[in-house]
């Protein structure tokens, strides 16, 4: 078989998180593009398992396991803090999230 395909649309599909991660404001955005390129990597994970022959039987289907609960926790705790970025801000843009900025009693 020739993984050809599954190849070329991972990285496709990894082009395009790589590319949203960049040039989005949109923290909601950022976590949408950050989810793409997690499942181009699961992609790849399944794909090779299936071509390549392995000492460890399906490893790559496992490891695809363990990034989709990666994945899951990610995306909770990542709009758990745009949530209340939005609560402090009413906004959800990164380019404006002040990084430096102290806290109201060491002023």
């Amino acid at each position: 078989m020739r993984p050809v395909i599954p190849y070329v649309t991972a990285a496709l599909l990894f082009g395009l998180g790589v590319y949203g991660v960049l040039r989005r404001r949109n923290a909601v955005l950022v976590l949408m593009a950050v989810e793409l390129m997690l499942n181009a990597v699961n992609l790849i994970l399944v794909t090779a398992d299936t071509t390549v022959r392995a000492q460890l039987p399906h490893g790559g289907q496992v490891f695809a396991l363990f990034v989709i609960v990666l994945a899951a926790a990610e995306i909770g705790v990542g709009l758990a803090i745009v949530l209340q970025l939005y609560r402090l801000r009413t906004t959800v843009a990164v380019d404006e999230v002040p990084l430096t900025e102290r806290p109201e009693g060491e002023r």
